[in-house]
């Protein structure tokens, strides 16, 4: 099979793995070396849900000795099968850097023949780029649950971002679903790594030379959808990952039916509204100081589909707002649904030269379309409707549930001519995919 075959099958292959951000690494090139990374990230290209779309983005191999229900490559499964080289993946990813293509490897592979077996080939693909063509240019790559910790260190010595999907938010889904994984084998790398990393950091505090070790933190995938976890089971599982293991990011994956089973859900497309929503209650656990028992609770597991989460949380207590705009603290200024970080922090600095109104929050590019029911400026209030929790529900309230958009969900190619497009995103939520900015 020829490689430009192997790259179609192996590409296409990797596009249900969506974990592939490129922030918060350091590595430094030196002269003679080839390709750099910086601690902003170096893919600054995004899809408009949010995914990254400038690294070389493949599979050692789609080859698997698992059966997961939900995988597209599980073994049971009819489709087309290649595997790269070592050598292979590492001559494609410094053809493509020096061609501009890319910036960076993000590499990940079925399970072939064992967990060690794979985790050493992609070890062995890290340790040439770096090594033999001194490629310093960023590389995620993914771990393999089970390998041996000795061999996952070791990559990680080479990576600057390392991840370990969790797949599925319970023990339960993960047994019925892939009963060859186990919740184990998946937090033990994960614990491994983090104390890792926290012993690297304090080496180079130290020794300046001391090697790197996943200087771009870890991270992992929930799929959603595919089993019945709600989603405030999901975001309690990502706050423990978030608390725990100091993760950088959680992603999360609509489930695609690309499978039939008794066992798997019968849906018509992947629930890509609510994998929106989790991304917006994700950004509130990391950067707005929410806690998950805010946001949702037993009587209310699941987030709503007509409003982002702070909305709906700010609607679920309006006894705590409006609040006045000229003396609110800054920490619920950025409760107020409208007003993001950036936002808040430009009503802190500008306040501090006289009053605001609302003229100057609309100079400010504060979103009042949302914020004006929760605010005071001088003590006046401008929203349209008196302050109801009801009317102003019904206020905020998309006029049509079917005000979406529908458009199909592509991987970026290497071969066609597509133009990534987001699908099934409230037209008011759209900017708050990429800038978290609720």
């Amino acid at each position: 099979m020829d490689i430009k075959t192997k790259l179609e099958i192996l590409s296409d292959a990797a596009k249900y793995d969506v974990s592939c951000s490129s922030s918060g690494s350091n590595r430094k090139a030196q002269k003679g070396d080839l390709g750099s990374s910086s601690s902003s990230g170096i893919c600054h290209s995004f899809t408009p849900d949010g995914r990254c779309i400038s690294l070389l983005k493949i599979l050692l191999t789609n080859y698997c000795i698992y059966d997961c229900a939900y995988c597209i490559n599980r073994q049971s499964n009819d489709i087309p099968r290649a595997a790269f080289t070592v050598d292979e993946v590492v001559e494609l990813t410094i053809n493509f850097y020096r061609r501009n293509y890319i910036e960076g490897l993000f590499l990940s592979s079925a399970i072939i023949q064992n967990p060690n077996h794979t985790m050493e080939l992609l070890t062995n693909v890290l340790r040439k780029l770096r090594e033999d063509y001194q490629f310093r240019g960023y590389i995620h790559v993914k771990a393999i649950p089970g390998a041996d910790e000795s061999l996952i260190r070791q990559c990680g010595l080479y990576a600057d971002r390392m991840s370990i999907n969790i797949e599925l938010p319970s023990s339960q889904s993960l047994k019925l679903l892939a009963p060859n994984k186990a919740a184990h084998d998946i937090l033990k790398p994960m614990n491994m790594i983090q104390n890792n990393i926290i012993e690297n950091k304090e080496n180079r505090r130290h020794f300046k030379h001391s090697p790197l070790f996943v200087p771009g933190g870890q991270s992992t995938q929930l799929i959603v959808g595919a089993s019945p976890e709600s989603d405030l089971k999901i975001m309690q599982l990502s706050e423990g990952l978030y608390n725990k293991y100091d993760l950088k990011r959680v992603y999360y994956s609509a489930y695609v039916p690309v499978n039939k089973g008794s066992l798997l859900p019968i849906i018509k497309s992947p629930p890509v509204m609510r994998e929106h929503r989790l991304y917006q209650g994700d950004w509130l656990l990391r950067f707005y100081g929410f806690k998950v028992d805010e946001l949702l609770d037993l009587s209310n597991p699941n987030f709503d589909i007509n409003f982002d989460p702070k909305t709906s949380w700010a609607l679920r207590h309006m006894n705590e707002f409006p609040i006045e705009i000229n003396t609110a603290p800054f920490e619920m200024l950025i409760r107020v649904p409208g007003i993001g970080i950036t936002g808040a922090k430009k009503i802190m600095s500008s306040r501090r030269l006289g009053p605001l109104s609302f003229e100057d929050l609309k100079k400010l590019r504060i979103t009042l379309k949302r914020a004006q029911y929760f605010i005071l400026c001088s003590g006046k209030y401008n929203g349209n409707v008196t302050y109801d929790d009801d009317k102003i529900r019904r206020a905020m309230k998309p006029e049509l549930d079917l005000n979406l958009i529908e458009q199909p969900h592509q991987q970026l190619s290497l071969f066609d001519s597509i133009n990534p497009t987001s699908h099934l995103l409230l037209l008011d939520d759209l900017p708050s995919a990429l800038t978290g900015e609720l």
